[in-house]
């Protein structure tokens, strides 16, 4: 087992106007006013409110049964369904990660809302969830590279609540961690606190691609990630 852990700053991160205008569905450089000088705002503040930690923990006994789409990690099941089943098939080992912006962000987001700011608190939710976006695509990167060096390869991410994985798994998932690994934890109904964090799995092997996520493969009508298909970074399914 190698478990690796980070803490980034705000300015580590690659969160600018242009990313949060994107995600919200204008062109970047064309939302209008007040909409930039908002955003700027957010940005400028978030850097106060954040606690941005990660990490992941490597694991060797993996498989998957492509007939049933489960998938076993150390002898615990996953119903990881057909979409991530098709994308790990070739994996030989498997990383399990875990990262948050901490608890500031999502907390200033809900404040806003609750004093009636309900364009500048949609704002700061945007930006949290671009924060552990942008931190989580950091420790990838770092993973890939380190594997690198081994001639081992990595698929993209992939996370409980989306391509038909049941966010009822976490617990399995966050049982391969420390006890508040990062200060993350678990509500019973299997969503993580602080709100703004991001939980899953990555493939590691000779024989596996980081191909950048496909969208019309999944069938989750809702999923954040459609409206980022385009922005720079690669994006989810």
């Amino acid at each position: 087992m190698e478990l690796q852990e980070y803490n980034y700053r705000f300015d580590e991160l690659e969160v600018s106007t242009d990313i949060i205008e994107k995600f919200m569905g204008y062109e970047p450089g064309n939302s209008p006013e007040p909409i930039p000088q908002m955003i700027d705002e957010v940005l400028t503040i978030a850097q106060d409110y954040c606690d941005i930690k990660g990490g992941y923990v490597i694991q060797n006994d993996v498989d998957i049964n492509r007939e049933d789409k489960i998938l076993q990690i150390n002898g615990t099941a996953f119903d990881i369904k057909k979409i991530i089943t098709n994308q790990l098939r070739k994996m030989d080992d498997i990383a399990l990660f875990v990262c948050t912006a901490g608890a500031g962000i999502g907390n200033y987001s809900k404040e806003l809302m609750h004093d009636g700011d309900f364009i500048k608190g949609y704002i700061a939710d945007v930006v949290g969830s671009e924060i552990v976006e942008s931190a989580m695509d950091k420790i990838q990167n770092d993973l890939e590279q380190h594997l690198e060096t081994k001639g081992l390869h990595i698929t993209d991410r992939y996370s409980p609540g989306y391509c038909g994985w049941s966010v009822g798994e976490q617990h399995k998932l966050f049982s391969f961690f420390p006890d508040n690994f990062c200060g993350i934890t678990l509500t019973p109904s299997s969503l993580m606190q602080p709100i703004k964090s991001v939980s899953g799995v990555i493939g590691i092997g000779l024989d596996v691609r980081r191909k950048g996520y496909v969208c019309n493969m999944c069938d989750m009508v809702n999923c954040i990630y459609r409206e980022k298909r385009h922005t720079k970074r690669a994006d989810r399914c």
